[in-house]
């Protein structure tokens, strides 16, 4: 007969009963230290692929991308390769950015990847394949979502997952479905076709949202980047929900925030402690107003110190969009990377000193197939990495003095990024700002005998009178087919019309997405029941606008809408090293070359600090290299049309 396997000895048995220990021990300090490390603790880095693709991006040229990437770029931290939007629509005639019925979308509603675009995704009917390939390439995951719930969904009323029973969510007896949460009026003003708010208020709206967010872990996401839910679209209640679930997850997980069309610190404020980067402008392109739109609010977001506060599991950063550079697409369209850049050298080399000095997130979106070496050298700029993640005290300085070098006029205005000029009356303007803004008070209704009501607002006195700006309070207009909301709640809102009629009503945000420069634009369209053209007065004298809640502000044509270029041509920052380090930029808005000098008093003023040696110490220009001297009082240098320089002083 033969013998068996002899029994382990007791001496064995304790040795594999302590290696298990700490095998578990091990997975256990693993996955604790994953769920406590602090997210975002430098702005991220990476790649997106909606510059040079829009939407149609597939697997093979998005992991030719991250290939690249990891090759050349995550050597100096760029470590994000992220799916840009409307991955889970099929990429057929008819598809574009809001097309309805093209999106693939699960049992539970919630979306899944274009299969012919990405192939892998057949396994799982996810992303946990691609995701597996980038995490082999040590990079990091990411992809862009929408807000809420899928039109598609609500109208195919699918059941909501509960993860904790694997069955449909059941709450009170009722087997809840995606038309009990999904805010049929709250569609996103740029997609209405695509994605609706969610009800947070209610358990079902939570269930749906958390199974979204634990399938996305379950794939391996790294990094969410959520799209209609800030600026102008702002939704806090779905933020923070997100923001909430998020931390449930042992996954740690980036939250991004876009876009940022009217975004102020104010706004602000409210969520930048449950994110870890928000856009705080339109979207950036390839031109140069877009670029020289980012100098004010990016100035405004670091005196309100912003940059680098406390965020979700970590810190969060004010994020002024992707760096349009390289082989690019354009907005919103159907075809892939199919030109070069529209920036000069030198407005590339601006904005990648902007970007830098103020800490932005820096995420390359031109095809990395196509990356030349001049490119490369540009967003790879040792100094300026270093700048962007390690400095401190990053401020506009107010104290450049300038001159152009030629008496030719410059062209054009400087425009404010503020405010979103949605209508005016008699050289007057409503925008939109944060309701505890100080602009935001003052509004009030006139009723008259016979006549539709007004709700005004005073903005100057001539002779001794207040002169008024006003809209009329129309009724609501209600339409076939659309699912009307609860009438007790929303009896004290009302339509805004600037003639008194119900056919065309004030909007609160755009109709299609905005670039970063596009400021003025007609608010007005066709009255329908939808939230954006919803307002509501309240007892502290705001207009609240039912979609982003948001309030209305009046302000005149020379009231900051517009800025002259003669004071706003000349732009500089200043940051502090990490090693003693000073960094001085010069930033030339106009057309024409200007001479450009700043105090070394005035800098030693504003960062506190005294350079008592000046003779010890050297400044150098980042971009040319050359050398200047400290001799004199001043640092000086004529800068060329919509160029920059960057000095590093080291003492």
């Amino acid at each position: 007969m033969g013998m068996g396997p002899s029994s382990p000895q007791p001496w064995q048995r304790h040795r594999l009963c302590s290696a298990l220990l700490v095998l578990v021990l091990f997975v256990f300090l693993w996955g604790t230290s994953q769920a406590n490390e602090e997210l975002a603790a430098l702005p991220p880095r990476g790649w997106n692929s909606y510059d040079s693709f829009s939407w149609t991006v597939d697997e093979s040229a998005y992991l030719q991308n991250a290939q690249i990437l990891a090759e050349k770029l995550l050597p100096h931290g760029y470590q994000y390769a992220v799916i840009d939007f409307l991955w889970y629509r099929k990429y057929v005639d008819g598809a574009y950015t809001d097309s309805y019925g093209f999106d693939n979308i699960d049992e539970w509603g919630r979306p899944f990847p274009d299969l012919q675009r990405f192939p892998s995704s057949t396994v799982d009917r996810g992303f946990s394949q691609i995701a597996s390939k980038v995490h082999g390439m040590g990079l990091k995951f990411g992809i862009h979502l929408m807000k809420g719930i899928s039109v598609q969904a609500v109208n195919a009323n699918t059941p909501i997952l509960d993860i904790k029973t694997g069955k449909p969510y059941i709450e009170d007896g009722h087997q809840w479905t995606a038309r009990d949460i999904g805010l049929t009026h709250r569609t996103c003003a740029w997609m209405p076709h695509g994605f609706m708010s969610v009800n947070t208020d209610t358990g079902a709206g939570r269930a749906f949202l958390r199974s979204l967010y634990r399938q996305y872990a379950d794939w391996g996401v790294d990094f969410v980047k959520v799209d209609c839910i800030f600026g102008t679209d702002y939704s806090p209640e779905e933020i923070i929900t997100i923001s909430e679930l998020l931390q449930e997850i042992d996954r740690p997980i980036i939250l991004s925030l876009s876009p940022g069309t009217e975004a102020t610190p104010a706004l602000a404020e409210n969520i930048s402690d449950h994110v870890n980067m928000y856009r705080i402008t339109g979207d950036d392109w390839d031109n140069w107003n877009d670029v020289s739109s980012h100098f004010s609010v990016s100035s405004s977001f670091a005196a309100a110190k912003k940059i680098g506060a406390t965020g979700l599991r970590g810190r969060s950063w004010p994020d002024l969009d992707m760096l349009p550079f390289g082989w690019l697409t354009d907005p919103s369209v159907n075809q892939g990377p199919h030109r070069k850049c529209n920036l000069t050298l030198d407005e590339q080399k601006t904005q990648m000193a902007l970007w830098s000095m103020a800490k932005s997130p820096l995420m390359y979106g031109g095809d990395l197939r196509h990356l030349d070496d001049i490119t490369l050298s540009i967003i790879t700029n040792p100094t300026l990495l270093k700048i962007n993640h390690y400095s401190k005290n990053n401020m506009e300085f107010h104290y450049v003095h300038s001159e152009r070098t030629s008496k030719k006029e410059h062209s054009g205005r400087f425009r404010s990024p503020y405010h979103v000029d949605l209508t005016k009356n008699d050289g007057m303007f409503v925008g939109l700002t944060a309701c505890n803004d100080d602009t935001a008070n003052g509004w009030y209704m006139i009723s008259q005998d016979g006549k539709p009501d007004h709700i005004c607002r005073n903005y100057e006195i001539q002779n001794d009178k207040s002169i008024s700006f006003c809209l009329g309070k129309t009724q609501f207009v209600h339409y076939r087919g659309i699912i009307s909301m609860d009438n007790m709640e929303h009896q004290s809102k009302f339509h805004l019309s600037v003639r008194n009629t119900s056919d065309t009503c004030l909007d609160a945000s755009a109709g299609r997405r905005r670039t970063a420069s596009e400021i003025r634009f007609p608010m007005f369209s066709a009255c329908r029941w939808h939230a954006k053209q919803m307002w509501e007065l309240n007892a502290n004298g705001n207009l609240v606008s039912s979609y982003s809640g948001l309030c209305a502000s009046v302000e005149s044509r020379d009231e900051g809408v517009f800025y002259e270029i003669g004071t706003n041509g000349a732009r500089a920052w200043v940051a502090t090293g990490s090693k003693g380090e000073i960094y001085l930029a010069f930033f030339n808005l106009d057309s024409t070359s200007r001479k450009m000098a700043a105090r070394i008093s005035d800098l030693g003023m504003v960062l506190r600090r005294a350079l008592l040696r000046k003779h010890l110490c050297s400044c150098t220009e980042v971009w040319s290299g050359k050398n200047f001297s400290l001799t004199k009082e001043e640092i000086s240098a004529v800068v060329n049309p919509h160029a920059s320089m960057l000095f590093e002083i080291i003492c």
